[in-house]
């Protein structure tokens, strides 16, 4: 089957460098598995890597240190975006990458996302209940997780508890069916290679620390600023989670900036704490730290 190349980790780990770096040695191409680099405007605060958009072959990418991104910038983030769609998109992408000679390479943090490529998830076709979300938005995450557990302890296993957005979505569906149950496996087109960036968790906090005192330097707190100033609600911000949450609060004056700082910091290292969790039930990743070591496992794997 056709190969594709899978870079995760956890944030800060150094996987849009590293995705780069293999995309310029193996004749690659990026897809950016990132449930919020999909939207414009949310630059700093996404990680997005530098570069401008261009044509290639016809179609938009994000192209940085010659190295075309696809599935960035690509929505505005008044608009929903979800997992369903994403797969849809990519499974348009892969072929259309490979068609060009060009070894696609994925890469991003948003384990589920990830997981509906690798294991080409199925996902049940339930219109949105406008009115059954409203009520669901309204509860904490806590008490939204714990519903799930009890209408579907399956589902509640494989989705992470701080999402809200995904929480409602998830219970959405329950509502629409006795129960939905695991997420039924398609047949897998394509061979992947997940190679996995690890760190010492005291060497992660550490990177997690320094990128994130960049980005305030960057101008991040600008950036939600600007956000909002061009009609992005405070609670649609809240629901992008991280910076956006922990900035939005600091403007509304709920948080000092040292407060907001610090409570951001924790947040950050907590959800890297539970991407290593969920990453690590996935017994195919194979953990790479050096650059090296990748170019070599990815030679044997093209072979």
């Amino acid at each position: 089957m056709p190969k594709v190349l899978v870079i995760l980790g956890p944030n800060a780990s150094g996987k849009s460098s590293t995705a780069i770096a293999l995309a310029r040695r193996f004749n690659g191409e990026v897809i950016s598995a990132d449930s919020r680099q999909v939207y414009r405007g949310m630059d700093i605060g996404t990680g997005k890597v530098e570069g401008k958009m261009q044509s290639i072959d016809g179609k938009q990418a994000f192209v940085s240190e010659g190295v075309p991104h696809y599935m960035i910038d690509i929505v505005n983030p008044k608009t929903e975006y979800n997992v369903a769609k994403f797969k849809r998109d990519v499974y348009k992408l892969i072929p259309w990458i490979l068609e060009r000679g060009k070894l696609p390479i994925i890469c991003g943090g948003t384990m589920f996302w990830i997981s509906a490529i690798i294991d080409n998830l199925e996902f049940p076709k339930v219109i949105p209940n406008t009115a059954l979300r409203r009520e669901l938005f309204k509860q904490d995450v806590k008490a939204l997780f714990e519903r799930l557990k009890k209408l579907d302890p399956e589902r509640a296993d494989t989705i992470d508890p701080k999402n809200k957005v995904r929480l409602v979505r998830a219970l959405e569906i329950c509502e629409r069916a006795d129960t939905v149950g695991p997420l039924n496996h398609g047949k897998s087109l394509y061979t992947f290679l997940q190679i996995g960036i690890t760190w010492p968790r005291e060497t992660l906090n550490e990177r997690i620390l320094k990128r994130l005192n960049e980005r305030f330097d960057q101008g991040m707190v600008k950036e939600v600023k600007r956000l909002h100033e061009e009609g992005l609600s405070w609670s649609r911000m809240e629901l992008f989670g991280l910076e956006y949450r922990y900035i939005s609060r600091y403007l509304l004056g709920k948080l000092t900036l040292k407060e907001m700082k610090e409570q951001l910091f924790i947040a950050i290292r907590q959800y890297a704490k539970r991407q290593m969790t969920w990453f690590k039930r996935n017994k195919r990743i194979i953990w790479e730290t050096t650059l090296d070591d990748m170019v070599l496992l990815i030679q044997n794997w093209l072979k």
